[in-house]
């Protein structure tokens, strides 16, 4: 290929994409093996996780930027989950056609289930990795995170 060369960190970080990547996809299935005697899903988990950790009622494009998803994506699921009785959709006082999304009963009990499950499961995954090394790869990848978005939202510089 030709044109422009990485620069050693253009490099390093090239190849912190590949694994991130790759440790998506095992988080995904991980997740869905995990919870899939709740009749949930990684994604569905993930969407109840956004509403049952957010500070207040969400309406679905809210949560999807938080997600850093696409909104069509979460609203399918929304529905789906509405439509089994994990989530309900309230007024929105401030915005008449985005709707608040809200964990039922039943979902805040299918969230707290999962997170039972998870907490041994990520105590185990976590086990003789440094929490310095933790915190310094969170710290990284929410720097990268920030300055995508950054670009993404036209605040920043893309290149």
């Amino acid at each position: 290929m030709k044109g422009k060369a990485h620069t050693q960190t253009g490099q390093a970080l090239t190849g912190l994409m590949l694994s991130i990547f790759r440790l998506n996809g095992r988080l995904l299935l991980a997740g869905d093996r995990l919870v899939a005697g709740l009749d949930l899903t990684s994604a569905r988990w993930q969407v109840l996780g956004a509403i049952a950790l957010a500070d207040r009622p969400q309406p679905v494009a809210w949560l999807a930027r938080n997600m850093g998803l696409n909104r069509q994506g979460v609203q399918r699921i929304v529905n789906e989950m509405r439509n089994e009785g994990l989530l309900e959709i309230q007024p929105n006082p401030h915005h008449r056609r985005a709707h608040l999304v809200v964990l039922t009963k039943r979902g805040r009990e299918a969230f707290e289930a999962a997170t039972k499950l998870q907490v041994p499961w990520a105590n185990g995954l976590a086990d003789g990795v440094s929490v310095k090394d933790l915190a310094t790869t969170q710290r990284v990848v929410a720097e990268l995170c920030g300055r995508l978005e950054a670009g993404l939202n036209g605040d920043g510089d893309e290149g």
